[in-house]
């Protein structure tokens, strides 16, 4: 069984985002600076719109850290919306005064009709709010405390942009990992490729004039995985569906591919799958290639976990498409929300978070451990017996 369960809750124009995690075990070092810092590249990249000029995203541990240590129960999180205070007059949880002007003209692409016809909602903010990607904030604050419990152990999560729009870069194939990793930190569109990023803010540049948005390609590589994490026995043991699952759930993702992904469709075997030699002197198994992104059969291999996830263009457009009022029923253009014209570069921050999430899970499932000191014990046994294998 699955060790971590969180939630969160909180909307975009809210008072606060909160999530709740539980799961980590007691002893691992914990600091707000850990999980800012991640905060903080979510709300860069060219392209974002105006909201995060007001925001300055900072986490609130309000349970289960005590003198920079994990207790072993619920870690509490909040980030506060610094936006709430130009919106209490609609957003405020006591009973309003006065009713707000509602949002009754859905966007195409976005969750606002198909929501408002789920839960009755005729005030399509009722379902817009929380269907934001503002609350993959909270999702950044939970996936930087499990990060910092995959470094215990040598395991590191990053990301890089791979395209936007028809802007593709291909840097990233012939350089080693670590300075892939650097150059994707440097980067304002968390691309690794320089010439390519200089045609990314051309693109969006041209987008934003037409009023329109533009999606994308990133990827997201865990260094240092042990094999066998995840399951072949069941279905909803195998590590690439949860790992595709988890990055399907952020907002506007709509295609995940793992190693060489649906490019594996259109070839032979014999240039999809990786040949398998036994290296002596460090007493383990190696690739020459890494096609299958770390995974064989729903378990990991002990080559890098590699997940990439296609955005598409975010769905509130300056150049508004045709809709309908869900009261009136007349035909109007759809409504528009202050929004971006590209977060792709953002979207990877949360597919960071999400993937080291997955991978958190999957090393609780099979390594336990109440307290850090049991883990580490428990994987260095584990490393022990590969090395015997």
């Amino acid at each position: 069984m699955s060790r971590l369960r969180w939630v969160t809750a909180g909307e975009s124009h809210g008072p606060e985002l909160t999530a709740v995690l539980e799961g980590i075990p007691a002893g691992l070092r914990l600091l707000a600076s850990d999980v800012n810092e991640d905060l903080a590249r979510r709300q860069r990249g060219y392209g974002r719109g105006g909201r995060m000029k007001i925001e300055t995203d900072a986490v609130l541990f309000a349970g289960g850290v005590r003198n920079g240590e994990t207790l072993g129960s619920p870690i509490a999180l909040t980030v506060k919306n610094r936006d709430y205070a130009n919106w209490t007059t609609r957003m405020a949880p006591e009973p309003l005064a006065e009713e707000p002007e509602p949002v009754t003209r859905p966007r195409p692409g976005h969750a606002d009709l198909a929501g408002g016809l789920k839960y009755n909602r005729k005030d399509l903010r009722d379902v817009l709010e929380r269907a934001s990607a503002r609350e993959t904030a909270a999702r950044v604050a939970v996936g930087g405390v499990c990060k910092a419990l995959l470094r215990s152990i040598g395991i590191d999560v990053f990301a890089h942009v791979v395209s936007i729009g028809d802007v593709i870069a291909t840097a990233h194939e012939s350089i080693e990992l670590q300075a892939l990793r650097a150059s994707a930190r440097s980067s304002d569109l968390a691309c690794a490729d320089a010439n390519a990023e200089a045609k990314m803010r051309e693109a969006i540049h041209a987008a934003a004039h037409a009023g329109d948005t533009l999606g994308g390609v990133f990827e997201v590589i865990a260094t240092g995985v042990m094999p066998g994490l995840g399951s072949h026995v069941m279905w909803d043991r195998k590590l690439d569906g949860r790992l595709a699952q988890a990055l399907m759930s952020i907002q506007a993702i709509k295609g995940v591919e793992i190693g060489l992904g649906f490019g594996a469709a259109g070839v032979r075997g014999s240039q999809v799958h990786d040949a398998i030699f036994y290296d002596e002197q460090r007493h383990q198994f190696s690739r020459p290639t890494n096609r299958a992104g770390g995974l064989e059969g729903g378990i990991t291999n002990g080559e890098p976990v590699v997940v990439r996830g296609a955005m598409k263009p975010i769905a509130t457009l300056k150049k508004a498409l045709a809709s309908v009022d869900v009261r009136s029923k007349q035909a109007y253009e759809a409504a528009h929300e202050r929004s971006d014209i590209c977060a792709v570069a953002a979207a990877s921050v949360v597919g960071e978070a999400m993937v080291a999430v997955v991978l958190a899970d999957a090393v609780l499932e099979k390594f336990a451990g109440d307290s850090l000191t049991e883990l580490i014990r428990n994987v260095e046994g584990y490393n022990k017996q590969l090395m015997e294998y």
